[in-house]
């Protein structure tokens, strides 16, 4: 059984920078793709970075040129969202998963809160 892990969030204040690490541990094989995503209460979960399966990275525009998402290469289950320039509206709970054909592959883990604050 898959679990994931993320981990890496925090508090911190406008302008700032984190990075989140989400680890799709017991996966026998790597998912080609995956994808970071947030979710605010109340809100549906929105998927903000994505690598995909011709290892090609996109986001959703509102983090765009500030977000970064990266694969470790030792370890392919492992991913990397670097969140530079953090806004008080980038604030949600960042969750990860593997992806064929835009479905997920993987139970949800607990996510990471990331919390934007002066």
């Amino acid at each position: 059984q898959v679990h994931v892990v993320e981990s890496g969030g925090g508090l911190v204040q406008p302008g700032e920078s984190l990075r989140l690490l989400c680890v799709a541990a017991g996966a026998e094989n790597s998912p080609k793709a995956m994808g970071w995503y947030r979710q605010i209460p109340g809100n549906e979960r929105e998927l903000v970075a994505v690598l995909t399966a011709e290892d090609s990275f996109a986001y959703e525009d509102s983090v765009k040129g500030r977000f970064s998402m990266s694969r470790d290469n030792a370890n392919k289950n492992m991913v990397y969202l670097q969140m530079n320039g953090l806004k008080p509206e980038d604030t949600a709970v960042y969750y990860c998963n593997g992806l064929s054909g835009g479905r997920t592959l993987y139970a949800w883990g607990q996510g990471t809160q990331v919390t934007v604050s002066s």
